[in-house]
């Protein structure tokens, strides 16, 4: 009884309330504007819509996302890192593009040389062994393998390497970066610029890229592809440090160096750039630890010093070898250095200057002498010792050059036709 008697109280009262909205007669009995009506309104629907934005937020998370336009929040977190990674692929975040380009075209060469020995005994009787001391045994045999790497320069199995990699060795294997293993052939060497060229019997090889401009640049970044100490084909990077190093190693020097880690089994790789071209034929590396040279001149251990042949000429030797069978260089025949700067100078003069003179050779007979400054071949200026040797060597031999330098401080112009540069041990270079 008394709960009814409450709802007809409740209805009563919404009635009474309705009526008043409705009606004409308010409580105070004061007639309601339109501005009012319009914000009594507009508070009735917000209120019921954030009521029931927050029903469905408890409720359905879901829907209030989808209707939000965000749907699937979590969905959307992987569309972000994807479009990260995607961007991660490219220089300078990855050079996998680079290495993946380049990388077919490194090959690993195992190089084994069968080396004969004999073993020493000790006499156990004290007294034969204080006479005749330790007895030999019979020659044996061992195999001694040398690891090293290559580049495959054309499809039907040219692969240029270091000379010092196959120098000597009876049997020759590489293995391709499809797993095959292949016998190979030595074309030719150079021991002047530590190159040799081998030939498998392969065929549609990936080769790799040589760039049209292939001068390297200080602070290009640089990617080292090779087998260091066996363990397989490994990538490192670093950039190009200098250019146009010399280590007295040969007379063709030229070394790019660079950071990127280089060890043994380096040998023969690519060296190349951040769009995975061939810049350089990596060769050699500064001593980790001091060494001494056999006259008491101990060399400092240094650590991320490594060089490369610059692949100028690295094809050119290529192209030489393919071709000939060796390489033909054109010589003046005479042993020169760089200009010393003078005393208190900061610069150094173009040119080079003549430290010794080959007997017979087309220097001796165009009567040039130690001490001559060569300022110009051809017409054109001598930058360096560098520059002078890799331009006698681009000549053939027979070829008539005018060279212009100085005797003293007197101008000359001489005439010499270059010969074929014989073998570095009948030079003495």
């Amino acid at each position: 009884m008394h709960t009814r008697c409450a709802r007809r109280t409740a209805r009563l009262d919404l009635d009474h309330f309705e009526t008043t909205q409705r009606g004409t007669v308010r409580p105070d009995s004061m007639p309601i504007s339109s501005p009012h009506k319009t914000l009594a309104f507009v508070a009735r629907f917000t209120v019921i819509g954030l009521a029931a934005a927050f029903v469905l937020s408890v409720v359905a998370p879901n829907l209030v996302e989808r209707l939000r336009g965000t749907s699937g929040g979590s969905r959307s977190a992987p569309a972000y890192a994807n479009a990260g990674a995607a961007a991660s692929r490219h220089a300078p975040f990855s050079y996998a593009a680079a290495v993946a380009r380049a990388s077919p075209s490194v090959v690993n060469i195992y190089a084994n040389k069968i080396t004969t020995f004999r073993s020493t005994y000790l006499i156990p009787d004290p007294l034969t062994q204080r006479l005749l001391g330790y007895m030999q045994g019979p020659p044996r045999q061992r195999k001694d393998q040398s690891l090293g790497s290559g580049v495959v320069f054309s499809s039907d199995g040219y692969v240029l390497t270091n000379n010092h990699v196959i120098s000597g060795a009876d049997d020759i294997q590489i293995l391709l970066d499809d797993g095959r293993v292949e016998q190979a052939q030595v074309i030719g060497s150079d021991a002047e610029t530590d190159l040799a060229v081998l030939k498998i019997p392969a065929n549609n090889l990936p080769v790799i890229t040589v760039p049209e401009d292939v001068n390297a640049d200080v602070g290009d970044v640089a990617l080292a592809i090779g087998n260091p100490v066996g363990l397989g084909k490994t990538v490192t990077m670093g950039i190009v440090s200098a250019t146009g190093r010399q280590l007295r190693m040969s007379a063709y020097e030229d070394f790019i160096q660079t950071d990127a880690a280089i060890n043994a089994g380096n040998s023969g790789g690519a060296l190349v750039n951040a769009l995975g071209e061939l810049i350089g034929i990596n060769t050699a590396i500064y001593p980790r630890t001091p060494t001494s040279d056999g006259r008491g001149t101990v060399t400092q251990g240094a650590e991320g010093i490594g060089f490369a042949i610059p692949v100028s000429t690295a094809k050119a030797v290529l192209d030489q070898i393919i071709k000939h069978g060796h390489v033909i260089r054109g010589w003046i025949g005479a042993d020169y250095t760089d200009i010393p700067p003078p005393n208190g100078a900061t610069s150094r003069q173009q040119g080079v200057q003549i430290m010794r003179v080959v007997p017979e050779s087309p220097a001796a007979q165009a009567s040039l002498q130690p001490g001559d400054l060569l300022l110009k071949l051809d017409g054109t200026a001598i930058a360096n010792q560098i520059d002078l040797r890799n331009r006698e060597a681009a000549l053939a031999p027979g070829t008539k050059v005018r060279i212009e330098g100085l005797r003293g401080n007197v101008p000359f112009a001489i005439d010499v036709t270059l010969v074929q540069r014989p073998a570095p041990s009948t030079t003495g270079a």
